[in-house]
């Protein structure tokens, strides 16, 4: 490459009506005769090939939304004097045979060759990756309505990873790539693998915090149960509970990673392509409020105990189909359509009192005092976007900037798996004694009856029902269309006695895109509330809060807005 050229002025000084941050010319990685044009904008990376006529040019623009990181390095042939910078973007691209889009990697690599000097030309590919890595972060922020300024940068990330979840592949799926992405970001990350149940409940309890920024979880939702619960069993559960947790699909339901990709305004995509965008998001690492909500269960109602959901709380028909169909763990996400049919074959009917504290005010309407049925109901939209005012605390997981210390920091792998625990055997959930935590100030006692301003349900029999505070139960079941990460309420939805095999199938199907709530079912009963209390009068039946099995028994929640902290967008 011709040096003169490619410390030439940039063709313009503005690319429309931002302005160009850096411009040169250099070479392809593996063919040093291909010369390309890169210029840098605060928005996007605009690479153009270089040939001796200008009809022969080809251009593409990346937008840096959709960069996880860039790095410089050395060449590995010492005769070499050249340096290189790579880019990783990761932009929504059509899938192979379909109509959707996905995000799928793509990256970008150039040789600096502009002196004789080996680290003169290293000096230069650092500053294209630091100038690139900043606007990337800047640009994000700007969009999301984040000062640049505020942004926090913790560095290392425990990431727990139940190796037998789903069809046992999560540990295959990480090193396939997770791993490559966290690299890519510059994210220093400590893989943990978890031995047995509850392994990763006590050991965020007794961690020491400061040591990590973020503690992300790839396993299904049952192992971020176990952190969540962990984290407000600590004295200082308070602060505890606002560290950054990330999830990333490895199980068989994966709700939690659904409704994080839903939020960003993705398309529904399939299971690779999930974990593709949650990494994507745990990379760009935007922090938003989560609720959580404190559910009370035990045999003995004057002696409660208390533990903590982030996604929902079953009884009935979803989680009969959630425990029975954990024999059919090895097909994956398709053991909840097997467990379904088993269960529609032979529907049962739970007998119970339910009662609700409704919503005073949702979306400037007043909400009913009594619950109605769907066909009762003039209008229910059965898509909403939440606005994005509903991300109101951000900061961002270790993005590595020029001078950050965490930009050579070493990456970390601990194995711990010599007594694994292979999950064949569900056992009850064990729940807080000490009731740490906020106050429940929604709820009294288990033993006394709900206050008056709550609406009681006669007794009657019932199918299902279903409390969620997130939009997605599986990655392929919309089920709380209108729910976002904080809006403090609780989806209740639920389904009376007298429906038919038939009418509830197709009420499944249905929430498969989310349009369950217009479909006008007599039998079906939805209404947004902040605290709930169910009393099963059944002597068998299953109750599950985030997919695990809890005491069957009186249960009852009450949802406390924003208290936690999830990576998302």
């Amino acid at each position: 490459m011709d040096p003169k050229i490619a410390e030439s002025d940039p063709p313009s000084y503005r690319n429309g009506i931002t302005k160009v941050l850096q411009y040169g010319e250099f070479t392809a990685t593996g063919n040093r005769k291909v010369r390309y044009a890169v210029s840098l904008t605060e928005r996007d990376l605009t690479i153009q090939k270089i040939t001796s006529t200008p009809v022969g040019r080809s251009k593409v623009v990346f937008n840096l939304r959709d960069c996880v990181g860039c790095r410089a390095f050395s060449a590995d042939d010492n005769a070499d004097a050249g340096a290189y910078f790579s880019v990783y973007f990761y932009p929504f691209k059509r899938r192979w045979m379909s109509s959707g889009v996905a995000r799928q990697r793509v990256e970008q690599c150039f040789r600096v060759a502009l002196f004789q000097d080996p680290r003169a030309n290293l000096e230069e590919a650092e500053k294209w990756a630091g100038t690139i890595r900043e606007s990337s972060v800047r640009q994000q922020h700007l969009r999301n309505r984040v000062l640049y300024s505020e942004v926090h940068r913790p560095c290392s990330v425990m990431l727990l990873v139940n190796p037998h979840s789903g069809k046992g592949q999560a540990l295959s799926l990480f090193t396939g790539h997770v791993q490559r992405m966290l690299n890519e970001a510059g994210v220093p990350h400590t893989l943990v693998i978890t031995e047995r149940q509850n392994h990763a409940r006590e050991l965020v309890r007794e961690a020491d915090l400061s040591k990590w920024g973020a503690l992300v979880i790839m396993s299904g939702d049952g192992l971020l149960f176990e952190v969540v619960n962990g984290l407000m069993e600590r004295e200082d559960w308070e602060k505890a509970i606002q560290t950054p947790l990330g999830i990333l699909p490895g199980g068989s339901g994966n709700a939690l990673a659904a409704s994080i990709h839903h939020y960003s305004g993705a398309q529904p995509v399939s299971s690779e392509e999930l974990l593709v965008s949650c990494g994507f998001l745990l990379c760009k690492g935007l922090v938003s409020r989560m609720d959580l909500a404190s559910v009370h269960l035990g045999s003995s109602p004057s002696n409660p105990t208390r533990l903590f959901s982030f996604l929902s709380l079953a009884w009935g028909f979803v989680a009969d189909v959630d425990v029975e169909s954990e024999k059919y763990r090895h097909v994956g996400a398709a053991r909840f359509t097997m467990g379904t049919l088993v269960r529609l074959a032979s529907l049962r009917v739970y007998k119970g009192r339910l009662a609700y504290l409704p919503v005073d005010e949702v979306d400037g309407e007043e909400d009913g005092q009594s619950p109605v049925s769907l066909e009762e109901m003039t209008s229910i939209s059965p898509q909403h976007q939440p606005p994005s005012s509903a991300f109101c605390s951000s900061t961002l997981l270790c993005r590595p900037l020029k001078d950050s210390p965490c930009q050579n920091a070493a990456h970390h792998t601990f194995r711990n798996s010599n007594n694994a625990f292979k999950g064949k055997k569900r056992e009850p959930m064990s729940a807080n004694a000490t009731l740490t935590g906020p106050p429940d100030s929604l709820l009294v006692p288990l033993d006394q009856p709900v206050p008056s301003d709550w609406v009681v349900v006669p007794e009657e029999d019932y199918v299902l029902m279903l409390a969620m505070y997130q939009s997605h139960l599986a990655k392929d079941l919309y089920v709380a269309p209108d729910s976002t990460l904080d809006d403090g309420l609780i989806h209740l939805i639920y389904v009376r006695a007298g429906i038919s095999r038939m009418a509830l199938l197709r009420l499944f199907l249905a929430m498969e895109k989310g349009t369950h709530l217009a479909n006008n079912c007599p039998h079906l009963v939805y209404t947004r509330v902040r605290a709930l209390r169910l009393e099963p009068y059944s002597s068998k039946g299953v109750i599950t809060v985030d997919g695990e099995v809890v005491e069957y028994g009186p249960v009852q929640a009450q949802v406390h807005g924003g208290i936690a902290r999830l990576i998302t967008r």
